[in-house]
């Protein structure tokens, strides 16, 4: 028979287990309630694309259209090789410094890191890549927004850099050679994730989209 710390053992982890099943439970149903519920994609806009890499969903946008340029905030001396500055377009994503620096793929992803996240922390980075201009796939979605829906959804991630007196955020080189982090605004935590970040920005345009939106499915379910 179990003794008490066996007994108390099974019930920490059958409470852990009812947590974990009841904030997926929740982020599920909080991705499928939609707002912005009458929004409908113009014929011509600026075309902007939603990118999914299994954990973290990053908001694709041309490097200047309609008025937003953004080579104010992030420069060829950012990258570990500055060529890659003359690409086109920007991925740009929020989260955790530790979660997203230390999980670019699911293979890096650890309890510690996980529970960290969850608890909350105010250390938060924008992540951001130079590219060509990307084409549709399942993990690549695109949207056309109306000049005024991109500049509000320019606004709302400009926002998000933690800027200086110089009107720079603090950077550290990416994964590779053509990424980079900058310091950001905003507090992670289970409630706002990488995911609900990139809804967030979407919702701020007028998009349709998930009213909370925790997990990378939940964003990428609305762009079809």
């Amino acid at each position: 028979m179990l003794g008490r710390t066996g007994r108390g053992l099974l019930l920490l982890l059958a409470w852990l287990g009812a947590l974990v099943v009841g904030y997926g439970v929740a982020g599920l149903v909080g991705g499928a309630f939609a707002l912005n519920r009458g929004w409908l994609p113009p014929e011509a806009g600026v075309r902007v694309w939603v990118e999914d890499n299994g954990i973290h969903t990053s908001i694709i946008v041309p490097m200047a259209a309609e008025g937003v340029d953004w080579r104010d905030l992030v420069r060829p001396e950012d990258l570990r090789d500055p060529r890659f500055a003359g690409h086109s377009h920007l991925s740009i994503g929020w989260g955790d410094r530790a979660f997203y620096i230390g999980t670019p793929t699911w293979g890096e992803l650890s309890p510690k890191t996980v529970l960290r996240a969850a608890v909350g922390s105010e250390d938060t980075v924008l992540h951001v890549g130079h590219l060509a201009e990307p084409v549709e796939a399942v993990s690549v979605r695109s949207v056309l927004l109306r000049p005024e829906e991109y500049r509000r959804l320019a606004g709302f991630i400009r926002g998000s850099f933690a800027v200086g007196p110089d009107g720079r955020a603090g950077s550290v080189p990416g994964y590779g050679r053509s990424d980079a982090f900058y310091a950001a605004h905003g507090r992670y935590s289970a409630i706002r994730t990488c995911n609900s970040w990139t809804g967030e920005a979407l919702r701020h345009a007028g998009v349709r989209m998930g009213a909370w939106t925790p997990f990378s499915a939940t964003v990428m379910a609305w762009l079809r």
